[in-house]
C-alpha cells in the first residue's frame, strides 16, 4: 500500500517544466487535468505496473492510455526492436522492415489490401481525410459529435489557436442515430467525402456505447451510394477488440482505417490500411515525416502482430477485464455507492451515478491511488495481457479501500 503520496520529487519536476515548458505537461497526458494529487512524471514500467518518480507502485490500469497491450518492456517485442535499432532504424530511406510489416497488415487486417505508416494516431486520421478527400474530389467529412479524432485544427476539440475555417468542412451527427447520419449526409449534399466513425463511442466523461450494426451498415450504405470513404478510426482501440479489426465482429467493412497506440506495443508508430479503390488516392496525396519510416517501430509492430495471432492476449485482456468489472461492482455494493462501467471489458470506463462534477470520482481515483492503483475517474481505462489474476484482484483491494476511505470522509451519492 501507498501509505502517503508526498510527491516531493513530482512536484519539483512539474516547478522546473512549469519554467520551461508552457504550462507545463501538455496534451491528455497532463494528468494534472484530472486532479490534485495525480503523479505527473513516473520513473520505470514493468508488465502492468508504474512506479511514479517519488516511489510509489501502482497496478496501473491506463496503459499508458492503450499503448501498453502485451505489458510493459514485452522481452520479444523490445527485443525485436532493439536488434533493428542497432542495423538501422533512420537512415535515407526505409529498412526492409516496412515491406513485412506492410505485408503483414494487409495479411491481417480485414479489407486491408495496402498500408502506410506515421507516427501518431492523428496523423493516421489526418491522412485518412486526404485519401477521402483526394479519391472523391469532394471536402465534407462527417463525425460523430464529442467524438475525439486528434489534435490538430481540422478536428481539435480545442477552441483556442483554431479558426472556423479549420473546421468548416465538418457536418456532425449522433452516434448510432441512423437518421442523424442521414441528415449530415443529406446537408453535405454532392461534397461529401468521407463518414469518420470510432470504433465504439468513447467519449471522455460520458457512458461509452457500442456500435449498432445497423447504425454501420447505414453508413455502408451511404458512402457505397455517394462514392465517400467510409473511415474507421480505430486508433485507440486498435487490436484490442479484434486482430482483423475493431469493425469485424459486426461484418461491416471500412474502405480506410486508422490504427496506433497499441499496435506495437508502445512503440512509436500509426498505420493507414485501406482497400484498392483507394489505393491510387492514397498513391497521390503527399504526407511526410522525418521518423515515420524508423525501422525499430516498425520491427515491434511485426514482432507484436506475431505475439496476438498466436497467443490468446486479446481473449485473456476480454477476461481480466470482465474480472475487474465484477470485483468494482461488488466493490461498490459493499461501500454503498453506486457505479456504472460501460465500453469493452477490456477498455472500460468507470463512473459514479450522480457524480457529474466528478467530484466523487476524483476522490476515488486519488483514494486508489494511495492502494496502490491507477484507475481514471473520467477517460476509458485499459486492460493488457499482463494483467494476471492476482494482479485484477490487487487492483479491485484497492478500489474497495479507496470506497471505505471516501465513504469514511463523508462523499455519498443522492
Amino acid at each position: 500500500m501507498n501509505v502517503s503520496l508526498l510527491n516531493s520529487r513530482d512536484a519539483a519536476l512539474l516547478g522546473r517544466a512549469q519554467r520551461v515548458v508552457p504550462g507545463g505537461v501538455w496534451g491528455h497526458m497532463a494528468t494534472r487535468a484530472i486532479g490534485p494529487g495525480y503523479p505527473q512524471f513516473f520513473a520505470r514500467s514493468e508488465g502492468c505496473r508504474v512506479w511514479d518518480v517519488d516511489g510509489n507502485e501502482y497496478v496501473d490500469f491506463m496503459c499508458a492510455w492503450g499503448p501498453n497491450l502485451l505489458g510493459y518492456h514485452h522481452p520479444v517485442v523490445d527485443a525485436a526492436a532493439l536488434e533493428q535499432m542497432k542495423a538501422a532504424d533512420i537512415g535515407n530511406g526505409p529498412t526492409e522492415k516496412m515491406v513485412e510489416l506492410a505485408e503483414l497488415m494487409v495479411d491481417t487486417v480485414d479489407g486491408a489490401d495496402w498500408a502506410l505508416f506515421q507516427k501518431n494516431g492523428t496523423d493516421a486520421t489526418t491522412v485518412c481525410v486526404m485519401i477521402a478527400r483526394a479519391q472523391a474530389g469532394k471536402r465534407k467529412i462527417l463525425v460523430a459529435r464529442g467524438a475525439y479524432h486528434g489534435a490538430v485544427p481540422w478536428c481539435t476539440p480545442s477552441v483556442v489557436g483554431v479558426t472556423a475555417e479549420d473546421k468548416a468542412h465538418l457536418i456532425h451527427f449522433d452516434f448510432n442515430d441512423a437518421a442523424s447520419l442521414r441528415a449530415a449526409a443529406d446537408q453535405a449534399g454532392d461534397d461529401l467525402a468521407g463518414i469518420m466513425i470510432t470504433a465504439y463511442r468513447h467519449d471522455v466523461q460520458r457512458d461509452q456505447e457500442m456500435t449498432d450494426p445497423a447504425f454501420l451498415a447505414e453508413a455502408r450504405a451511404i458512402c457505397d451510394r455517394t462514392g465517400a470513404a467510409l473511415i474507421l478510426d480505430d486508433v485507440r482501440a486498435s487490436f484490442r477488440i479484434h486482430l482483423r479489426g475493431s469493425w469485424f465482429p459486426h461484418g461491416v467493412k471500412p474502405d480506410l482505417a486508422a490504427m496506433s497506440k497499441s499496435i506495437a506495443n508502445g512503440w512509436p508508430i500509426s498505420a493507414v490500411v485501406g482497400g484498392n479503390a483507394f489505393r491510387e488516392a492514397a498513391a497521390k496525396i503527399f504526407t511526410t515525416g522525418s521518423f515515420w519510416y524508423g525501422g525499430a517501430a516498425m520491427a515491434a509492430a511485426v514482432a507484436t502482430i506475431g505475439i496476438l495471432k498466436e497467443s490468446n492476449a486479446i481473449s485473456h485482456t476480454i477476461a481480466m477485464g470482465e474480472r475487474l468489472r465484477a470485483g468494482l461492482d461488488e466493490a461498490a455494493r459493499r461501500n454503498g455507492f453506486r457505479l456504472r462501467q460501460t465500453g469493452p471489458a477490456q477498455m472500460p470506463m468507470l463512473l459514479f451515478d450522480d457524480d457529474a462534477d466528478l467530484r466523487i470520482g476524483n476522490a476515488f481515483g486519488l483514494a486508489a491511488l494511495r492502494h496502490g492503483a491507477y484507475f481514471h475517474p473520467r477517460h476509458n481505462m485499459f486492460l493488457c495481457a499482463a494483467h494476471t489474476p492476482a494482479d485484477v484482484d490487487r487492483g479491485i483491494e484497492a478500489a474497495d479501500n479507496a470506497m471505505k476511505d471516501i465513504a469514511a470522509a463523508g462523499y455519498v451519492q443522492s
